[in-house]
């Protein structure tokens, strides 16, 4: 692995996208966005980033996904004419997980625009690292929701990104296991699907065995690390480390979209790990240190105030900045309380017996490693024509709100607009 302190990072800030419902009580919370953007910017890590306001996906970058009937039904229904479209909720799985609320489809072109712009940079090399917080929806299908996530914004970027690398991985550090990534690139050597999830007694969403490895040409492709209940940094480590050296050594990809799902932090809602948040952020340290162009997305994470920590820090790691461990002063401030720091050591909560025996995790290292032999040749790819990009340069231009230069000035102005409530602290 090679390390460059020189990296240039871009950064997706939207104002908007923080301020949708999923409605009442319901777990997954748009606001940590405006959490996590609050943080990043009370700590100066934009000074160390361009700042863009993302793109918003067309029904065609959707579609170059999911089915045109799915799309036109995210499109339509909203909560005040969702009755007109009774019969088709179950057909597109919309109900209580994935619900029908105020302003759906916008929320879905927002996120997903980011993805796809930051692909399109990293194509470009107008940077080396992209970061969109709002991104990593991962279960989403071609033809159905699940799980929270309406658009797959994962894949649609790495399609992008295929127009210009002949190989891409797809690593997910989130909770639940990658399914809609996994399936969309089930059949292909071009995208390896790398995910390292909580598997068993029924977890959402009940894939990602160790031995589901893709098919046809993508037979050997799909890896999949099954872990028990309570998994901690160090153990966590001892399998993630390897597991991908090895991936990186036999596959060598060209480019790396990691998910960064924060349910797989201690004491989440929806979760059932004991990972740190120092822990969490060490897995983007290390895929950093490979110095190969990286989309980081978001994902899972259903505690915001340990989401915003956890994005905050890795921010933090990839534009190489050291910061304070006391959290600064922002809109935000008492929702951090009653410590106010941003490293806890194990966010409070229920600690989870580690069920993941040195034995367990052994044997799944070996395993994947055995699968691995399968590909110690990276596939070649030959190369084909490449479409033009969606965006010319000055239309990116046009999306840029600031660079390191003029980041003071980006700050003032927009710093107000963020959210200054959430549901739940």
């Amino acid at each position: 692995m090679t390390y460059d302190n020189n990296q240039k990072v871009i950064y997706f800030w939207d104002s908007e996208v923080g301020k949708f419902h999923y409605g009442p009580g319901h777990p997954m919370k748009p606001q940590r966005l405006a959490m996590t953007h609050s943080l990043v910017f009370n700590y100066n890590l934009h000074k160390k980033m361009d700042i863009y306001k993302p793109y918003k996906a067309s029904d065609h970058d959707m579609k170059r996904f999911h089915s045109n009937e799915y799309i036109a039904f995210l499109s339509r229904v909203t909560p005040s004419n969702v009755t007109e479209f009774t019969k088709y909720l179950p057909q597109f799985n919309v109900g209580d997980d994935c619900p029908v609320f105020e302003g759906l489809y916008d929320f879905c072109s927002r996120y997903t625009g980011a993805s796809l712009q930051g692909a399109q940079q990293l194509n470009n090399r107008q940077c080396d690292i992209a970061i969109n917080w709002s991104g990593g929806l991962h279960h989403a299908k071609k033809f159905e929701a699940s799980g929270f996530c309406y658009v797959n914004d994962i894949v649609i970027a790495i399609l992008e990104l295929l127009k210009y690398h002949k190989r891409v991985i797809y690593i997910d550090i989130d909770i639940h296991h990658g399914d809609g990534v996994q399936e969309a690139f089930y059949l292909t050597d071009r995208v390896m699907t790398l995910s390292f999830h909580k598997f068993g007694n029924l977890f959402f969403p009940g894939t990602g065995d160790m031995f589901e490895i893709g098919a046809e040409s993508g037979r050997y492709y799909s890896i999949n690390v099954p872990f028990k209940e309570g998994i901690d940094d160090n153990n966590y480590h001892l399998v993630f480390k390897p597991v991908v050296e090895k991936v990186m050594a036999c596959y060598q990809p060209e480019a790396i979209v990691l998910q960064c799902g924060a349910d797989s932090l201690a004491a989440d809602r929806l979760g059932c790990f004991s990972l740190s948040i120092k822990g969490h952020g060490e897995c983007v340290k290390f895929m950093k240190k490979y110095n190969i162009p990286l989309l980081v997305l978001g994902g899972g994470g259903y505690t915001p105030k340990n989401v915003a920590r956890a994005w905050t820090y890795e921010t933090s790691v990839l534009v190489n900045e050291q910061i304070n461990n006391e959290i600064p002063y922002s809109e935000f401030f008492e929702y951090f309380a009653p410590d106010f720091t941003l490293l806890l050591d194990k966010p409070c909560g229920d600690s989870v017996h580690n069920a993941n025996t040195k034995n367990y995790l052994e044997n799944i290292t070996k395993y994947t490693h055995e699968l691995l032999r399968n590909v110690e040749n990276s596939p070649s790819v030959q190369m084909q024509y490449t479409p033009d990009s969606f965006l010319d340069d000055e239309e990116m231009e046009e999306c840029k709100l600031s660079s390191k230069e003029n980041a003071n000035e980006f700050y003032d102005d927009t710093s107000k607009e963020l959210e200054k409530k959430i549901d739940d602290k």
